[in-house]
């Protein structure tokens, strides 16, 4: 596990509640408190899995080479909001390597906001794909319904989208019609398997039966295979 960046996505809480999990599942789970640990080739060529919790915060080139590299020969990468769609965010080459990046979340009504958190609050549908309905991620989960931020997302088209959201056109915002942003992404890189969950501001996001489960297959999916050991 990689955590650290903004406090406001409360990095160390939300991935220790997933390490029970991790725990039972059989994984032996190292945490580092920055990214430095890429640059690290013998540690990286003995994960099976990075779980990224690192909002904004920055990479150097040699941390991102070797996270590229890790991930090229097997080792699994997976994360949640801001923990890996808004990390090192002048980085391209770490951006190439997800496929998508954080744009912003609208707001709620200007006259509703009060300049917290919570402006960005607003209720909206994660919608399954085709895909999604039949993907080990997220078979049997229906779309579902959240309050909390909406990501608008940019991305490429090298990625397999399990799920998305739809900003509607509102009266206050500039845009002219829906937009349709992937809220979950599975990317095969190399060897490597690569899970983003865009939902996961808040620990009551985290704790989501839907979310929950999204995140907790996906470290399974992702984590190396026998072919890529």
């Amino acid at each position: 596990m990689v955590r650290g960046g903004w406090e406001g996505h409360e990095p160390v809480k939300a991935t220790e509640m997933f390490l029970p999990y991790l725990t039972e599942q059989g994984y032996e789970v190292r945490i580092e408190e920055s990214p430095a640990v890429y640059a690290d080739a013998s540690v990286m060529a003995g994960a099976d899995l990075i779980v990224q919790s690192m909002t904004m915060s920055a990479i150097t080139k040699e941390q991102v080479a070797g996270l590229r590299a890790a991930v090229e020969a097997g080792t699994g990468f997976t994360g949640w909001h801001g923990g890996i769609a808004d990390s090192y965010r002048e980085s391209a080459d770490y951006l190439q390597l997800v496929g998508g990046q954080f744009a912003t979340h609208p707001s709620k009504e200007p006259g509703l906001c009060g300049h917290g958190a919570s402006d960005n609050f607003l209720p909206y549908t994660v919608d399954l794909t085709d895909l999604g309905r039949e993907h080990p991620i997220t078979a049997g989960l229906g779309d579902f319904e959240l309050e909390t931020e909406q990501y608008w997302v940019l991305h490429d088209d090298l990625i397999d989208v399990l799920a998305t959201t739809t900003h509607p056109v509102r009266p206050w915002h500039p845009w002219h019609r829906p937009i349709t942003s992937p809220a979950i992404w599975t990317r095969l890189w190399g060897q490597g398997r690569i899970v983003v969950t865009t939902p996961g501001h808040s620990l009551d996001v985290l704790e989501n039966p839907n979310v929950r489960t999204v995140i907790e297959r996906g470290m399974l999916w992702a984590t190396r295979t026998a072919s890529a050991s």
